[in-house]
């Protein structure tokens, strides 16, 4: 019987190249050329790609075989397969030569035939998938359609922003990965945190390891935060998502994917320093904690701290990670975990105004529009805990949890205007003083059962599962709005200090209170067939239950008493959500898709009867050509892809003024985005990682009464261009590395669309230097041409213009010790 066919996908991973565009068969000869080796104590998988790249042989392995394992120090002078011998000891594999010539690593075979895979278990859901030690910017493989599947298996656009990647670009924040993502912008919201969107659609609900959880529920202004220290990469799904997470967004899905106890001892102490008084330490240690290796550990400590190009501003955060993972037997590994992540900061909320005719003023990129005692806070800490039973090889269990809590303190200072922009003269202006305190619960939980099997000649995967996802909160904010005389040119940090009863103490002062209680439910299926060899089929569904409250109370100055409003409610029961993909295998490296998905999101706004709107509905459509080439050294895509959705709520304007003293709503809205994605991410010639995404995407109202032909999603660029390239030099230059890139966007419109936000081009670079086996220098220069710009976002007259950072430097030093 022949292998389960997703298995037979992972295998014949490349680790080299021996030429540019392809590779050549390795002649005996060429295997016995003695080269000088000078490798560090590091991963297997990263050694051996080290040892492949400087002898230029090709060496192919399945990535389960080396998850996890460490290799020794390489020094000498070896042939490739002496090196590579050297790396393979004691880690229960063994060199072989193929017949045609190349090197193939394999389980070792003791003396009476049986296959040593060494003492740790391996966690199947992760086979391929981990990108930590591969040195590459293509990932073998993705876990966020539930168990592990190639790029080319998904009939979707899918983006895994690797942990090599990360690291060459220094990317800590989501916000600022996102950005270097094919089709992702990452904006700054009304508040500390951010607004991911894919293809004119905000993502709401993040996946941590597969779990989502809503993360962007709006009270007053956007305040989820993200960092990336605690993950081994970020994978990232466009297009419609809702067979995953229900109510997901039409745009997409992100995923994040934490790093793994190991079972070997590591430990890495990074330390930075840049522009902006910026310094950084961080150490990264993990290794097993018993001595046969079925119980591993993590540790990631973080701290950073920073001034600003802002004048005034200031940001610290303390980040803890810690994580084990047990095997409670050969088959079955228990994962737990928990983060803390505390950030404090002296921000300005909202950025700065613009000029009535949506102009910005010729102010400098350092004006503060916020008060000395500015000062937000923001800690957030999540248990992660997860369980995976292997049945056989064919079949397995996983149940993931995940709870996070979430606490958002701040008072808040900081210069609108009083009408719709400023004066010509930079009058116009008032303070706006606000205190928040925000406190969230969310709880995500998701089960699945997925096995392979042969019927009727055919072979078969299923998936079966279900998730539950809860967030409550319990916020309160005040806030007063004081008109002045002051200028934009002449902005006072000096105001009284405000607290909450004080702003409910002032005049035009108000305070408001609100909980959100929202639930959702599903169970989905896939079935995966391949009627012939070439072709997969792919069927999905998923039936969705979702609950939605809104309460909300205020309080006017000088008054004790405290007005309830009517509370806002949504239920669906037993949405169902269908999906279909086809995969058509032209060569064993190219492959076309297609793909349908439909979308419902719920709406919480009544119409003129007080009947709450039907869910708004969607239809996503996607065709395209992927490519696993050079051996998987490299993914391709390119996809074309529609969405039309309908049902979205407009303003009733026939109904006048019957709700609430408000125009009522109906379900007549119709939107459509489309457009086209390109990307290719790898080694695309020799030592030269790659990443590079295009994006041209419309959103355009189809039916609206007052938008209707007009653009739907003011932030999202008609054009977005991601590069970035790092280079590993050879021969007497071994220990130099070198990278370049640039972002590039056309512009997008202000939220009142009477004026373009320009679209702009920033460069960035780094050099990295080798210093010793242990020790690595970088630095990394952004904005490497000082372009003077305002970022994309919510930007409005009154507020929400931020400028882009300008030219800074971060140098690092990082000491990997020989363990």
């Amino acid at each position: 019987m022949p292998k389960p066919w997703p298995r037979a996908l992972a295998i014949a991973i490349a680790l080299a190249t021996a030429g540019p565009f392809g590779y050549a068969h390795s002649e005996p000869a060429t295997q016995q050329q003695t080269l000088r080796f000078d490798l560090p104590a590091a991963s297997l998988a990263e050694t051996l790609n080290a040892i492949a790249r400087q002898s230029g042989q090709v060496v192919s392995l399945e990535p389960v075989l080396v998850r996890g394992k460490q290799a020794p120090a390489i020094r000498g002078e070896l042939t490739a397969g002496q090196a590579l011998q050297q790396a393979l000891e004691g880690s229960g594999l063994e060199l072989r030569v193929t017949e045609s010539g190349n090197f193939s690593v394999q389980p070792a075979v003791d003396g009476n035939g049986a296959l040593e895979l060494g003492a740790t278990s391996v966690n199947a859901d992760l086979q391929g998938a981990t990108t930590e030690g591969s040195g590459s910017y293509a990932a073998r493989a993705v876990t966020i359609g539930k168990g592990t599947h190639t790029l080319k298996e998904i009939p979707q656009s899918v983006t895994v922003m690797t942990r090599q990647q990360l690291d060459d670009q220094d990317l800590v924040d989501l916000k600022d990965a996102v950005n270097q993502t094919t089709g992702i912008v990452g904006l700054q919201g009304v508040g500390k945190g951010m607004i991911l969107s894919s293809r004119g659609f905000q993502i709401d609900a993040w996946q941590y390891d597969g779990v989502p959880i809503p993360r962007n529920t709006y009270a007053l202004g956007n305040w989820a935060t993200q960092d990336l220290i605690f993950f081994d990469r970020l994978e990232v799904l466009r297009g419609a998502s809702g067979l995953l997470q229900g109510t997901g967004s039409p745009g997409g899905a992100v995923n994040m994917v934490r790093k793994r106890g190991q079972s070997a001892p590591t430990v890495a102490l990074t330390g930075k320093a840049g522009s902006w008084d910026h310094y950084g330490l961080q150490l990264d240690a993990g290794g097993p904690l018993n001595q046969a290796g079925t119980i591993r550990g993590r540790l990631v400590a973080d701290e950073d701290q920073s001034k600003s190009f802002i004048d005034y501003e200031w940001s610290k955060t303390h980040s803890l990670y810690g994580a084990l993972d047990i095997d409670l037997r050969d088959d079955t590994t228990l994962g737990l975990a928990i983060s803390r992540s505390d950030g404090e900061s002296r921000p300005t909320i909202r950025g700065l105004p613009r000029y009535a005719d949506g102009s910005m003023p010729d102010i400098s990129r350092s004006t503060y529009a916020g008060a000395h005692w500015n000062h937000s806070e923001i800690d957030v800490t999540t248990v992660y805990a997860d369980l995976e039973h292997r049945f056989n090889d064919d079949w397995a269990f996983k149940v993931g949890a995940l709870r996070m809590t979430e606490d958002n303190t701040s008072k808040q200072q900081r210069l609108s205007t009083v009408g719709y922009g400023l004066e010509a003269d930079g009058s116009g202006a008032e303070y706006d003083d606000w205190v928040t305190d925000f406190d969230s619960t969310k709880l995500g939980l998701d089960m699945n059962l997925t096995g392979t099997f042969e019927a009727l000649s055919m072979q078969q995967e299923v998936t079966l599962g279900g998730n539950y996802s809860k967030m409550t909160t319990d916020d309160r904010y005040a806030r007063t709005f004081n008109p002045t005389s002051d200028t934009i040119f002449d902005i006072d940090h000096n105001r009284p200090e405000v607290s909450y009863e004080g702003l409910l103490n002032t005049a035009g002062g108000r305070g408001y209170m609100s909980e959100y209680d929202i639930r959702q439910k599903g169970l989905y299926g896939s079935w995966r067939i391949k009627p012939v060899d070439d072709l997969t089929l792919v069927l999905g569904s998923r039936v969705s239950w979702y609950d939605y409250s809104y309460e909300s109370r205020n309080q006017f100055a000088f008054s004790n008493v405290v007005n309830v409003s009517e509370p806002s409610t949504a239920n669906e029961t037993g949405e169902v959500t269908p999906y279909a993909g086809i995969v058509y295998d032209l060569t064993r490296e190219w492959a076309v898709y297609a793909s349908y998905t439909d979308v419902f999101e719920p709406q919480t706004v009544r119409d003129a009867s007080g009947s709450m709107l039907e869910p708004v509905i969607g239809t996503n459509y996607e065709i395209g050509l992927k490519g696993e080439l050079l051996d998987g050294r490299v993914n391709t895509s390119l996809a074309f892809f529609r969405y039309d959705q309908e049902n979205r709520s407009v303003n009733d304007l026939a109904a006048g003024y019957a709700c609430d003293g408000w125009y009522c709503s109906k379900a007549a809205g119709e939107v459509r985005s489309q457009g086209i994605e390109a990307e290719i991410s790898g080694e695309v010639i020799d030592n030269l990682q790659l990443f590079a995404g295009y994006t041209y995407n419309t959103t355009k109202y189809l039916e609206d009464p007052t938008n209707e032909g007009s653009v739907f999603s003011t932030w999202t660029p008609k054009h977005m261009l991601r590069v970035w390239g790092n280079y590993q030099f050879t021969g007497d230059l071994s220990r130099l590395s070198t990278g370049l890139g640039l972002t590039t966007q056309s512009h997008t419109l202000g939220y009142e669309r009477t004026y373009d936000v320009p679209g702009y081009t920033v460069w960035n670079a780094r050099v990295g230097y080798q210093l010793t086996p242990e020790i690595g220098l970088a630095v990394n220069a952004n904005n490497l041409f000082d372009k003077k710009y305002i970022a994309a976002g919510y930007n409005q007259l009154d507020g929400n213009n931020n400028f882009g950072d300008p030219r800074n430097l971060m140098f690092s030093v990082k000491y990997t010790p020989d363990l």
